[in-house]
């Protein structure tokens, strides 16, 4: 892109003295931001903030996790006009993306009153329209509803004075670029837009210079947007072996106090039972539990009484819990921005901490492009195998003993055998029963796939070359260059 036109603003890590007050926000944002817990401004947000309460388009490049929701959030909650209709749209890649931001962007508009929708695939169009009509100022929504909703002439009367792009790259690798170019034909030509990428390929940039007039751009440069006092490692394994795997790391690891984190509630259910049952003192955490419960929970994960907090994202956001020595990803995150956010529990204070995370082959790929877009360095784990009679061993046969509760139809059965042999006998044969069988396996070999294995796999994923091929894709015509005077508000 022409250089002569643009403004480009490369930075490293620095510290500075700039606070959220200096930005000269209204009193409902800095409230938000202080209940939010905001305290220094990220490189990204010191740079983009003052630009887009300015009133430029802008071009932001910076990795996921370096905070650019709130970077143009902020300012652009702080200058939404208070008029009939949506005033703000963000085009997101996901739907999980979707909620995740329209979540962030009404923590920190509520006090201002300012309402936000989701809008994507598998919900109720009815409903998503009536939310809208309702009076949302804000409309977060992934590119093929929104494209269905604007293409079947849904939505009257849509004119947002401020359009974000964001993760830009991610809609060009899922194929989005052609729905985007049609989405802003649809849009007021008079607008603020804001586009976030952490890569930029050529058919962004060309996209960039469709549909922004006369941009800043900010580019953050930094080797690695996850914490450096986090050591990230990943196993991969097999579906079947993922609660062996995590049973075995716990047991290897030893954390001081470590969060799992699951995708479903059932899920968080079934793996905190299943760590009980193995004599650990694990919890679950989400979002059906009763507000006493989850409370509780917290309380105690917080103090002495819990070690290990089986959670999803949800239930889990906003938790500010010290002495967090491991992070357990039982599956791996939908997005690169729940990775940063589920990693970030621990290695706070200038503390060491471990990010564990089980993947399978299947999955693998996901993990690549969460590793490229967060900018991080993961190293790769095997899940080592337990020998027979080992303590580890006796230890686990004994804590499940412990933990398991006492079934009627177990008493039967000894009354009945105790009228054969003596109880001595029962419990070694009962036990020798328990080794032989799959609840407690004497000989297991190590889980995951050896280290050549994930090497070729690595070689073979073709994840490397996913820019170059998306730079090669057809397009359909969309939304030309805009002739525009000025966007400045």
């Amino acid at each position: 892109m022409e250089q002569t036109t643009q403004e480009t603003t490369e930075l490293q890590e620095q510290k500075s003295t700039l606070t959220f007050a200096d930005f000269g926000f209204k009193q409902p944002i800095m409230k938000a931001i202080q209940r939010m817990g905001f305290q220094m401004p990220s490189p990204i947000q010191q740079k983009v903030i003052p630009l887009i309460l300015e009133g430029y388009d802008v071009v932001g490049q910076a990795h996921t996790g370096t905070g650019k929701t709130a970077a143009f959030g902020l300012p652009a909650l702080n200058n939404i006009e208070w008029r009939s209709g949506v005033d703000m749209l963000v085009i997101t890649p996901t739907r999980e993306l979707a909620t995740q931001v329209s979540d962030e962007l009404f923590s920190l508009g509520r006090f201002a009153g300012i309402r936000t929708v989701s809008v994507y695939g598998g919900q109720s169009y009815r409903r998503q329209l009536d939310l809208i009509s309702r009076g949302a100022q804000v409309v977060v929504a992934t590119p093929g509803r929104l494209l269905d909703m604007l293409s079947s002439g849904k939505l009257e009367d849509f004119n947002p004075s401020i359009v974000v792009l964001d993760e830009a790259d991610e809609m060009l690798d899922m194929g989005f670029l052609d729905d985007i170019k049609e989405i802003f034909s649809y849009l007021p030509q008079q607008r603020q837009t804001l586009l976030f990428s952490a890569t930029m390929p050529e058919p962004i940039k060309d996209l960039a210079r469709h549909i922004l007039y006369e941009p800043k751009f900010v580019s953050v440069t930094k080797k690695e947007t996850t914490n450096k006092d986090i050591r990230q490692l990943y196993y991969v394994i097999e579906e079947k072996d993922r609660d062996d795997a995590i049973v075995r790391l716990l047991d290897k690891e030893e954390p001081e106090k470590a969060i799992i984190f699951c995708r479903m509630k059932r899920e968080v259910d079934r793996v905190a039972e299943l760590l009980q049952a193995q004599g650990a003192n694990a919890r679950g955490l989400h979002g059906d539990m009763e507000m006493r419960e989850r409370m509780e929970v917290i309380k105690g994960f917080r103090g002495s009484d819990i070690d290990i907090l089986v959670a999803t994202d949800v239930a889990a956001r906003g938790l500010n819990i010290e002495n967090v020595s491991h992070v357990f990803n039982y599956h791996i995150p939908f997005d690169p921005e729940s990775y940063v956010h589920r990693i970030g529990r621990t290695g706070r204070a200038g503390k060491k901490g471990t990010a564990i995370t089980l993947v399978t082959p299947l999955e693998f790929k996901e993990l690549e492009r969460i590793r490229q877009k967060v900018g991080t360095k993961m190293e790769y784990g095997f899940v080592d195998e337990l020998g027979e009679g080992s303590e580890d061993l006796v230890e686990r046969f004994i804590s499940l003993v412990r933990a398991n509760g006492i079934d009627d139809t177990a008493v039967k059965i000894y009354e009945k055998l105790e009228e054969e042999m003596a109880p001595q006998k029962i419990a070694y044969k009962l036990i020798s029963m328990i080794l032989e069988s799959d609840l407690i396996k004497t000989k297991s070999a190590g889980i995951g796939l050896s280290q050549e294995e994930v090497e070729r796999m690595i070689a073979m994923s073709g994840i490397a070359e996913k820019s170059k091929r998306g730079s090669g894709r057809r397009r359909r015509s969309g939304a030309g260059n805009r002739s525009r005077s000025s966007n400045h508000r």
